[in-house]
């Protein structure tokens, strides 16, 4: 009897874990390990790679001043969820460090740090003539949501998360449109029903929704080749990273990207991706990005709605030039151009840091 109670019980979780409500009572709310989880495309690194010297001296904190009190930085980051935390200086590693069993070959889920990467993608696309513009409306690329209103938002608005979308953005919401995206396995089914709840161009709102329409534009685009490997093609063999990295999908079979999270990679490869900002997107002398994208893309625009602390799926953390890609628990791509720096810190959890507070009072130090 216990035997098939067990076998009933397995056989309902895998039935229920092919639904978006089934992997949501599975898998219950994101997690560091959910790469493991879901499809994913693999993005294979080049024939050779790029490393980072490291510095022998100089600067490195040993030390933090967080909520003023004097932390010893090792402790604090390992108290406060930190797998990974990696400090880059004038293109040498000034500090890397691991914990919890985490080490420079841990792959860590980027979440919501794959929205800077596929903003990278789009500013790919328009320089390859495959997009026009960012002042395009979207309905061009995906012309059933012409129906529901959209034939006003741009690619911009997306970019600028002032589309005016409807979308809610709790993950404890099993219904939710966050949740169907994240553990649902059609994304272009549920992107055929979303709808707007205000003028684009009007307000700023963070919405996971944005960045999904704009992976879908993209591989609209794109025509005959995924989204990850345009990835491959434009940035992870050019960049030598050190590992393959992989994409997570809705589903197995045509399966769709997740640009709204979901690129999996380990610290190193995604502090590449900052050095390739921190250098306007240029890599060892060969323009990858074009610089007019980069600097569009992180610097402060407060015109028709936009916010000053986000632009083309980046954050802004201050008024200094700064900017960072981040994720729901804690994963991080600080770069600061004044002082040539790049950091990169993966968690578990946020662990109640304000870590762009930490990343500016590091900065400080150099």
């Amino acid at each position: 009897m216990k035997k098939l109670n067990l076998l009933a019980l397995l056989l309902l979780t895998l039935s229920l874990s092919s639904c978006k409500i089934g992997r949501y009572i599975v898998y219950n709310f994101a997690d560091i390990n959910d790469h493991k989880k879901f499809p994913s495309r693999i993005i294979s690194r080049g024939d050779s790679s790029f490393h980072f010297a490291v510095a022998t001296e100089g600067y490195h904190p040993k030390k933090i001043d967080y909520r003023e009190q004097s932390h010893d930085f090792d402790t604090f980051l390992a108290e406060h969820e930190s797998v990974a935390f990696m400090i880059i200086h004038n293109d040498s590693i000034k500090y890397e460090n691991y914990f919890r069993g985490y080490d420079q070959s841990s792959v860590v889920p980027s979440f919501s740090m794959a929205k800077s990467v596929t903003s990278i993608l789009i500013g790919c696309a328009i320089d390859d003539g495959l997009i026009g513009s960012v002042d395009e409306p979207i309905t061009k690329y995906i012309p059933e949501l012409s129906k529901n209103g959209f034939d006003e938002v741009t690619i911009k608005h997306l970019l600028q998360m002032t589309s005016g979308l409807k979308f809610n953005e709790g993950y404890y919401n099993p219904f939710g449109e966050v949740a169907t995206f994240y553990y649902g396995i059609n994304l272009r089914k549920a992107i055929k029903k979303l709808k707007l709840k205000d003028t684009p161009g009007n307000k700023f709102e963070y919405v996971s929704g944005n960045s999904q329409l704009l992976g879908l534009v993209l591989e609209r685009a794109l025509v005959n080749k995924t989204i990850s490997q345009y990835l491959e093609e434009k940035i992870w063999r050019p960049l030598g990273m050190e590992y393959d990295t992989s994409w997570s999908l809705d589903r197995k079979k045509n399966g769709l990207e997740k640009t709204f999270c979901c690129v999996n990679a380990v610290a190193r490869d995604y502090a590449k991706i900052g050095r390739l900002y921190l250098h306007e997107g240029n890599w060892n002398g060969k323009q990858l990005v074009p610089t007019d994208w980069v600097k569009t893309s992180t610097k402060i625009d407060t015109i028709a709605g936009s916010a000053s602390y986000y632009q083309y799926q980046w954050w802004l953390p201050s008024k200094s030039g700064d900017f960072m890609a981040q994720g729901i628990l804690g994963q991080y791509i600080y770069v600061n151009p004044d002082k040539n720096l790049v950091i990169v810190r993966l968690g578990r959890k946020v662990g109640d840091v304000n870590w762009a507070k930490v990343f500016t009072t590091i900065a400080d130090g150099y």
